[in-house]
């Protein structure tokens, strides 16, 4: 049995690369589609295990589990909510990678703790069956379905009603969820800043929306090179059950396009360690960051360590160079949209 799991993990993995090409599909519309129904909120744990404090405004104080109708298909979704929450106030929504869900980023990243410091509201969408739509060929049984995930993270940031600043909305992600960030970067305007992590952008991008970007990638990442080009677990986009197609720009030039489309200044560059830090101020307060972990390969920085995880899968250790958590937090908070 213990096999049979490992397996089947492994197989999910297969998935969290990019993926990108022309497949005849790629113009279908999504399905499911957007429906008006309205959320549902679920039940709140507080992290202290002491009794819940419900708000008649959105969730209640502390973690809590939620669905929502898209298309006729129910999503589910994580919510944190800091005590002391001020209204209006900022949203980050955090993208797990392929394998992953929201239960899984919310214990591993730290962003209900950087949640409680910072007094922001925290969302952990979960993709259909662990993965997100990010093109047509990537990834796994949400490409293939031509699962809508950016209605469904799109209609999730509007939920919450006046508990939330329109301003300040921000995505993050890791490997899968940084390529759906992306997408939409290019295909919404409802976020002021994304952070992609171990990520690239393999969708079609006409029409971009401007604005601030902080991109935080290892140079030995296997799965999603620095270098740009197919990654370990890149089938081609082939894989009937889980395509995953990895063929990205390198960091750099993805980098330097969206600082052409944001307009900005010439980056000014600053290494310390192992981390370099590529900052570009760009038109109407905007900026374009690059974080470059040396030696760091496909993980999210300052994570915490999963070494059973790490040692049966081949999974790359967590850097201890950067925190990246708190690193993206104070980027979004300088950065609301224009």
């Amino acid at each position: 049995m213990r096999t049979r799991v490992l397996a089947l993990v492994a197989v999910g993995l297969l998935a969290v690369g990019g993926c990108t090409g022309h497949r005849a599909d790629r113009g279908r519309p999504p399905a499911p589609g957007i429906s008006s129904g309205p959320a549902t909120t679920g039940t709140g744990t507080p992290p202290s295990g002491g009794p819940t404090t419900s708000s008649s405004d959105g969730p209640p104080v502390g973690q809590s589990s939620a669905t929502m109708t898209v298309g006729g298909a129910e999503r589910t979704y994580r919510v944190y909510r800091p005590a002391g929450l001020p209204t209006p106030a900022p949203l980050v929504i955090v993208l797990h990678g392929a394998a992953g869900t929201g239960q899984q980023a919310e214990q591993s990243y730290g962003w209900d703790a950087q949640a409680d410091a910072g007094k922001f509201l925290v969302a952990y969408p979960d993709g259909v069956r662990r993965t997100w739509n990010a093109d047509p060929d990537c990834c796994g049984v949400a490409a293939r379905d031509n699962v809508d995930d950016v209605g469904f993270i799109t209609k999730l940031a509007g939920s919450f009603g006046g508990l939330v600043d329109p301003r300040r909305v921000y995505a993050t992600g890791i490997s899968n969820g940084a390529l759906l960030s992306y997408r939409l970067a290019c295909e919404t305007d409802v976020f002021a800043a994304i952070g992609p992590v171990a990520g690239t952008m393999i969708n079609d991008c006409g029409h971009p929306h401007p604005l601030s970007i902080m991109h935080i990638h290892g140079t030995t990442d296997p799965t999603v090179p620095y270098g740009g080009g197919p990654g370990r677990r890149d089938n081609g986009g082939a894989g009937s059950r889980l395509p995953a197609k990895i063929d990205g720009p390198s960091v750099p030039a993805l980098i330097a396009q969206w600082r052409e489309i944001d307009r900005c200044a010439t980056p000014v560059v600053k290494t310390s360690g192992a981390v370099t830090t590529s900052t570009a101020s760009c038109a109407d307060g905007r900026a374009v960051d690059l974080i470059t972990v040396a030696g760091a390969g496909h993980q999210w920085p300052g994570s915490r360590p999963a070494p059973v995880a790490q040692r049966l899968l081949g999974l790359d250790a967590p850097s201890t160079a950067l925190r990246a958590t708190p690193t993206l937090w104070t980027f979004f908070a300088a950065h609301p949209r224009a």
